[in-house]
């Protein structure tokens, strides 16, 4: 079984990701979470034209992708997970976790250093948050992360099915995240312990610097709680919180194709940096 999924890893995470996005845009159309700010045909088609640019990119640059290089490892016994003889579906498992809380470090990272988070401010730039938002990454920064993936296999020796189910989970949980999808309060409270919800991570999304500068998870929520990362609320609510950068705030920057791949080239980086907030963690927020 893995090894034809292994085989079929490109229609694997196609199928996925075609499957996820319907079905979170039409979640989205019938029991939307917030009110649009901006229409989906001057949004969608740049944002979804963006993960073009970015697929083709990695395939012509990394062939392999990462499950090919986590079948080098395994082949040669690289990484932490290869040195312990555990069952293989602890390993597996375990291999899932680690992926993710690099990924989560990661994120911080981009959010911590001024050249990375130039990068990042266009995935942030988007005026608003929906599906598409959560495949919205500026080519560099989608290959600047696909190499920390790179070294964080090299390191971690997952097993190639791990890799593989992480990569599936990481493009799901993106998209459904993002979405502008509702979900009952009472629900969402307990869904929250498990995976990250679009309520939780569209705190990240806010235009306030405290509010983006928190639950950076993707998959597991767990990190965030751990290193004290968590908020479980927008001080103005998910009805009046604005998303976005200050800094970036027109449709022909924040929208138009042209306009998100120069982001990175504008204004200054230190306003949302972490270590250069303005300001503090506001009363209440936990």
């Amino acid at each position: 079984m893995s090894e034809t999924l292994l085989t079929n890893e490109p229609l694997v995470r196609l199928g996925f990701f075609f499957g996820v996005f319907v079905l979170m845009a039409l979640w989205e159309f019938l029991l939307p979470r917030r009110c649009r700010k901006i229409g989906r045909r001057s949004r969608w088609p740049n944002n979804i034209a963006v993960v073009v640019i970015d697929t083709v990119l990695l395939r012509l640059l990394f062939p392999a992708a990462a499950v090919g290089l986590a079948l080098v490892a395994e082949s040669r016994g690289l990484g932490l997970l290869n040195l312990i003889q555990w069952p293989r579906w602890i390993t597996i498992a375990l291999g899932v976790v680690l992926l993710d809380l690099a990924i989560y470090l990661q994120h911080v990272m981009f959010h911590a250093i001024p050249a990375f988070w130039r990068l990042h401010r266009m995935h942030h730039a988007d005026l608003d948050i929906d599906v598409t938002t959560g495949v919205r990454f500026h080519p560099i920064e989608i290959i600047l992360s696909m190499l920390i993936k790179l070294g964080a296999i090299i390191m971690l020796g997952p097993p190639a099915v791990s890799v593989l189910i992480f990569e599936v989970l990481l493009n799901a949980t993106s998209m459904f995240n993002h979405s502008n999808a509702y979900i009952p309060f009472s629900i969402d409270r307990v869904l929250r312990l498990f995976v990250v919800t679009p309520d939780m991570h569209r705190v990240h999304h806010s235009i306030e610097d405290y509010e983006t500068n928190s639950n950076f998870g993707f998959n597991l929520p767990w990190w965030d709680r751990l290193f004290g990362t968590y908020l479980s609320q927008p001080r103005e609510g998910h009805h009046g919180m604005t998303i976005g950068l200050n800094s970036f705030r027109d449709e022909q920057t924040c929208v138009s194709i042209k306009g998100m791949l120069m982001i990175p080239f504008r204004g200054k980086s230190e306003d949302y940096v972490i270590n250069r907030r303005s300001h503090g963690r506001p009363d209440g927020a936990g």
